[in-house]
């Protein structure tokens, strides 16, 4: 009998006890592959040190990196009909139960969340889409949202910054997803026609018919580093008309050289960055805090 097998090892296995390891211990970098630990990724901002790639952040954490002291109000967000085409996927599944399950995996209503608060003693209404819901899908939800924050702008005076996060509109919607392309237009229009700012922020990714509407008519559109902003994507417009973009034609960085992407800002620097236009365009020096 091997009693160190048999006996002793058994024995210390059970007085230390078995450690499991969580599975989102570790993240592997899109980029690189390197592997970093979670922790030190959500200390970073969500940028991978080394390779500085720009990962997906929450609503809240997006909010917690711009607004002073992590502290804003909650917007409420207005109700709207849910299903209204009572719509089914290929496989038979709800669109109802696919918001039930987004909802239930990021803690929203839907893709948007609004913010109001100071950043550098400034107030700002925040608007941000969530990837993670639905693939920041714009639906009647998101849009009546977005129309909110811009009236809530202007009811407070105050510059809105829209933190851009969207694979296009919410197809499960079909024509009221796409009616909201004009509507938050025409709130874009209506905050311009108040004198205040608007500033976009464009992050990975950016694409339709998000793309075709509100995200390009900031005052200023800043862009993260290699975040892909496009209308349609690479594939479909080479099996559409035969034609191969150049290498890297929808980042932030090519766009930036064409014209379309005013600066491209590191997430480290985007809070003194939106702060410093916000107190440019209201030619604000010390501007009342928000109440």
């Amino acid at each position: 009998m091997n009693w160190i097998a048999n006996v002793v090892r058994p024995k210390i296995r059970n007085l230390l006890g078995r450690r499991e390891v969580p599975d989102n211990l570790w993240i592997k970098c899109p980029e690189t592959g390197q592997l970093v630990f979670a922790k030190d990724v959500e200390a970073n901002q969500f940028v991978i040190p080394g390779s500085n790639h720009h990962m997906h952040m929450s609503a809240d954490a997006r909010l917690k990196s711009i607004f002073d002291a992590q502290t804003w109000t909650d917007v409420a967000l207005p109700e709207v009909a849910v299903d209204p085409l009572q719509f089914r996927d290929h496989k038979n599944r709800k669109y109802t139960d696919r918001l039930k399950a987004a909802s239930t995996k990021t803690g929203l209503k839907d893709a948007i969340k609004i913010g109001y608060g100071n950043i550098e003693n400034l107030p700002v209404v925040a608007v941000v889409q969530d990837f993670d819901f639905m693939g920041g899908s714009l639906g009647m939800a998101a849009g009546e949202a977005i129309i909110t924050a811009f009236e809530l702008a202007i009811e407070k005076r105050t510059p809105l910054v829209l933190f851009v996060a969207s694979g296009g509109a919410r197809m499960e919607e079909s024509i009221f997803s796409l009616m909201q392309m004009p509507r938050t237009t025409i709130a874009v229009q209506m905050l311009r026609e108040a004198g205040l700012p608007y500033i976009v922020v464009l992050t990975d990714p950016t694409s339709g018919g998000v793309t075709a509407s509100y995200a390009m008519l900031g005052d200023v559109q800043i862009a993260e580093p290699r975040a892909l902003i496009a209308f349609t994507g690479a594939r479909v417009i080479d099996q559409t008309i035969r034609e191969k973009l150049p290498e890297g034609a929808q980042r932030a960085e090519y766009l930036k050289e064409r014209g379309m992407v005013d600066m491209i800002v590191h997430r480290h620097d985007l809070r003194p960055t939106i702060a410093r236009l916000c107190r440019l365009l209201t030619k604000a020096k010390h501007a009342p805090a928000a109440a």
